[in-house]
């Protein structure tokens, strides 16, 4: 076999790195992960505004219990689309932690934004609070992502 030259390991360098940024662009949660819990905050905000607490405790039981059977396998970041799957050490294990740890977070900004919503006198303040987070969750979704694969690539560049 004959020596490669300088020149061409830097092609082949350059080749492999930016195959390597096309993968990381990848890591995504698919978009209708971010709607189905957007949508889910809002419809458990307007029961819990309907002031039927057997209602609400079951319906957030069953969405608690339907998310708990999705998240894991879309909040990895790992099959943002169907033709390709992103290994797990290229997504790292920080997209799930990342994502998760916003929804609990986003829990206590609900009942922060409630509780204030309450107190100026709204009549229906967990429904204002589901929306205005849904809304957080939707917009804040992709833009975590965005987050989480600039933090990737800076990562691959060392």
């Amino acid at each position: 076999m004959g020596e490669i030259s300088a020149q061409e390991a830097r092609a082949a360098l350059a080749a492999v790195e930016g195959g390597r940024r096309g993968v990381v662009e990848r890591i995504a949660v698919p978009a209708w992960y971010w709607w189905f819990v957007a949508a889910g905050w809002v419809v458990l905000g307007v029961l819990a505004d309907l002031d039927h607490p057997w209602v609400t405790m079951g319906a957030t039981l069953g969405f608690g219990a339907l998310h708990s059977t999705v998240a894991p396998r879309v909040v990895h970041g790992r099959r943002g689309s169907r033709q390709l799957s992103v290994r797990a050490e290229v997504a790292g294990a920080h997209v799930t932690t990342a994502v998760i740890g916003g929804l609990v977070l986003l829990a206590g900004v609900t009942v922060a934004v409630a509780l204030a919503l309450s107190a100026d006198g709204s009549g229906h303040p967990a429904t204002g609070a589901g929306v205005f987070v849904g809304m957080i969750v939707l917009l804040g979704g992709p833009m975590l992502l965005a987050r989480i694969r600039r933090v990737a690539q800076s990562a691959g560049a060392r």
